[in-house]
Formats: structure tokens, sequence, C-alpha cells
């Protein structure tokens, strides 16, 4: 199906002028909105405002503009359907065959502590009904919803003679805007929830992003993918990889446990953890202590073992690590010296994760077959005061 034309509403117009100029050498009308109308324009290539085909003017500070049926009635229209083609044909509809939106940054808002009515008008409505529409209609229509497609769009035009997609591109496409829809929803309703106290809503949505593909899962045979989420917990998905080669499965969740753990204590503390089991666990007077007391615990099994600390790692410690064999070491921070020391051994990860003071997981989930279970943080050691069952009290230091 030819693209005669191309309606763009973008918030985030990184590559836009590039996308516009190939559309516009295309012989491709553009059809805009608000900002991304003026920066087009302001580029000296010809575009239309919405409000032109709508003879309707944006209106509630932009809060209605796209949503019309000569908008609507362009994207979804059937192009194998007489009836449809009639309909566009009575009400000039004209035909989208390209539809590029982005949506409002509602989850960066939030991140930056947004007020409620900041993050009610960051939340998008025109952009998401445009992709959905797009993408229903995918057999007809080509959906793009992140500028990092721009690329793969303008390659693929160029393989149809810069008139038209293939299928199966219209179709990824189509995917990933769904994706993008229910996962934008998803952080949404997370926020709704939070902010009226329900905690356990009957329909949990949860977001996650990819972060890349890993070699292989918890075997070679099996394929798998590290994906963080969006939902502000902070984690080991956060973690800044400093030196060392690639994570892996294994990495990761043995990783997450031993950072789970660490992030436990407020006084030095050092975790080592095996097969996602501890094999050594300790605190001390200083990291050092911490970690002579966790390596003795178990030396055979903390080889190859992933190491854990709540504060930072100094030359002296990192010194002693330095001799044995280690996959992963987690910490706050690496000292100037710490980290030269360990970056000799190129295939060892450092993990450096400064967000250990303020480490916040409002729930855990644990996958079972066919659900998850969901829990809230496990943050202290007893709720309110024990209560002594036994006959004879602990002593102050069998308390501690």
């Amino acid at each position: 199906m030819q693209i005669t034309h191309a309606l763009i509403s973008v918030y985030d117009k990184t590559n836009l002028i590039e996308l516009a100029q190939f559309l516009a050498e295309k012989h491709i009308k553009i059809l805009s909105t608000g900002g991304s109308a003026t920066a087009i324009r302001a580029a000296g290539i010809e575009v239309t405002d919405v409000s032109d085909i709508t003879q309707f003017p944006e209106i509630f500070d932009g809060r209605v503009k796209s949503l019309h049926p000569r908008i609507h009635g362009g994207i979804l229209a059937r192009r194998s359907h007489e009836d449809d083609l009639k309909i566009m044909e009575e009400y000039d509809i004209p035909s989208l065959g390209l539809v590029v939106v982005n949506l409002y940054p509602f989850e960066e808002t939030l991140k930056q502590g947004g007020s409620y009515e900041e993050l009610v008008e960051k939340i998008d409505i025109g952009g998401p009904s445009m992709l959905r529409s797009a993408a229903k209609n995918h057999g007809d229509v080509t959906v793009i919803s992140d500028p990092a497609d721009y690329n793969k769009l303008m390659e693929d035009m160029a393989r149809h003679d810069g008139q038209s997609t293939c299928k199966k591109f219209r179709q990824k496409m189509a995917a990933k805007a769904f994706s993008l829809s229910a996962s934008y929803d998803a952080v949404i309703a997370r926020w709704l929830n939070g902010e009226v106290g329900l905690e356990f809503p009957q329909k949990l949505s949860l977001s996650y992003e990819k972060q890349y593909d890993l070699r292989y899962g918890e075997n070679p045979h099996q394929k798998a993918a590290f994906y963080k989420s969006r939902n502000q917990e902070l984690g080991l998905a956060d973690a800044i990889q400093l030196s060392g080669k690639e994570l892996s499965y294994n990495n990761i969740n043995d990783g997450d446990a031993a950072l789970s753990m660490v992030c436990e204590f407020n006084e030095p503390a050092c975790i080592i953890v095996k097969h996602a089991n501890p094999c050594g666990a300790a605190l001390g007077a200083d990291i050092n202590e911490a970690w002579d007391k966790a390596f003795a615990g178990d030396p055979v099994s903390a080889f190859g073992g992933i190491v854990a600390f709540n504060q930072e790692v100094d030359a002296i410690v990192a010194q002693k690590m330095h001799e044995i064999f280690l996959e992963v070491i987690i910490a706050p921070h690496f000292s100037v010296e710490a980290k030269e020391i360990l970056s000799q051994k190129k295939n060892l990860r450092l993990l450096a994760f400064p967000h250990m003071a303020d480490r916040h997981e409002i729930f855990t989930y644990r996958s079972v077959s066919g659900g998850l279970l969901v829990q809230s943080q496990d943050n202290s050691l007893f709720e309110g005061e024990p209560k002594i069952v036994t006959k004879r009290a602990p002593t102050e230091k069998e308390y501690k």
C-alpha cells in the first residue's frame, strides 16, 4: 500500500527533521500537531496542521487536538473495503499510511518528583490512541513509536521504492507500539494505585524494559534476557558496571541475592554468594574485617563466587580479593586504587551500586508456575518487641 500521507506527533523530537526531510523527498504529505509542526516548518519543510484537516482548533491547552474522525478515520479505514474507501472520499479523509508518535514523558516526570497535577497533565491520551489505531490497522498502516526506528523505517521504505513498507516490518512495529502503550499504562496504574493506598490491585500490571540479551540462561541450552523494572524499585539493574566481561544469567541471579542481603545491614558487611546461597556472611569493624570473616566462613565455596559490600572497597581488601578467583564484586563505590587492582582481571565484573543507603522495594515478586507471588519488603528483624518464650532470656550478646 503506497504511503501518501504521514501523521507526525512527537514529544521526543530526536532525528525528527531527518525523517521529515526524507518523507518530503518522497513526496509524502506531512500532517502534524503543535511543537512537531513548528519544528518541521522551521526546517523549511512543508507541513499541514492537523487543525486544518479537522477544521477544529486545539483546545483545553492541547488536551484535544487529534481525537477526531478525520484523523482516526484516516488511520483505521480498511483500504481493501470499498465501503471504507467511499466514506473516506465522502468526508475527504486523508489516507494516513504512516503514523509517527511518541508519548508525553510521564515516567520521567514521576522520577523527577513531579506534583500530582503535573503528573496528570503528563498522561498522554491522543498519543496512545493514535498508536493503537495505527497498530490495529497494521495491514495498511505503518506505526513508528520510537525515534530509534526512524532509520529502519527509511531503509525499509527505500527497499520498496520509498513509497511503502513490507508486512513483516509493519507487524514488528505494531507489536512494539502495543508494548509501549501497555507499559505506559502500567506505570500510570501503579502510580495511581499507590496514591490511593491500593497495595494489591485486582489487576496487577508491571512494566519492565529490556537492558540486553544474555548469552544463555541458567543452562547453556536456555535463552535469556535481562529486564529492568520501570516500577520505581532500585536494584541490581541500576548498578553501573565498571569493568569485566558481560554479566551472565547466573551472575545476575546470584548478584541480586548478595545485594539484597548486604543491604540489610548498616554496619560494615560482606556477603559471599555461590549458586544463590550465602557461603559467607559477616559484619566487621571495617570492610577489611568483614571480608576476612566472610571468606573464613567457607574459603572453598568462595572460589568463583559473588561478593557484595555495603561500603566502599579500598585497596587493602581489593588486594586480598585479587588473589582468588571471583566472578562479580558489588559495592557502593570502589577507590581508585581498588579499581586499578581489580580491573587487572579482565573477566572480573565490578558493579558500583551507590544507592544502597536509599535502596527500596515496596514489594518483592517471585514467579511460580503460571503465577506470581507478591509481598511487602522485609525491612526489619522484628515487628515490634520480640516475645521471649524460653525459660531463660537471651543475654545482650546473644540477643545482638
